[in-house]
């Protein structure tokens, strides 16, 4: 079994992406979105151990970077721009709008992953906040005042 992607691994694939908008000259709105996905995964990539690294949420995002996000595009981007972004395909969508729709689902997906890997932290500052509360009062109740030359 190959070794689990490391970050270097995951933005090395997040680069081609971007290379492949590039050569492709993919439209505004694909890049745009492409762009916010890739911004999520980079700010969650330092925070993966927060959601534990054989999570699901983990693999989501590994998966996103190398696999998913890669698919999607390619997919499209193989296909002749102006039947791609003009011919429904599926009822009255066209592979532009599907892959629009892709992109959006995993760009929320992403999202959802960062604000989880970020609660861990959130949490750990309320427990604390809270334990200095019950330890030393508030300043509004009669606690300890903390302000300079205060006697």
């Amino acid at each position: 079994m190959p070794p689990a992607p490391t970050e270097q691994d995951i933005r090395a694939a997040l680069n081609q992406v971007y290379a492949m908008l590039t050569d492709n000259n993919a439209p505004p709105v694909v890049v745009s979105r492409v762009q916010r996905i890739a911004r999520t995964i980079n700010q969650t990539l330092p925070r993966l151990s927060q959601l534990g690294l054989g999570s699901e949420e983990s693999y989501s995002v590994v998966a996103t970077a190398t696999d998913y996000l890669p698919e999607a595009l390619q997919s499209y981007l193989r296909l002749p721009r102006d039947w791609a972004d003009t011919r429904p395909i599926d009822g009255p969508k066209t592979a532009l709008l599907i892959l629009i729709e892709a992109l959006e689902l995993l760009g929320v997906t992403m999202d959802q992953i960062l604000d989880a890997a970020n609660r861990a932290d959130a949490q750990a500052l309320i427990a604390h906040s809270r334990f200095l509360d019950a330890k030393f009062g508030h300043s509004s109740s009669g606690g300890p005042d903390l302000t300079l030359g205060a006697p």
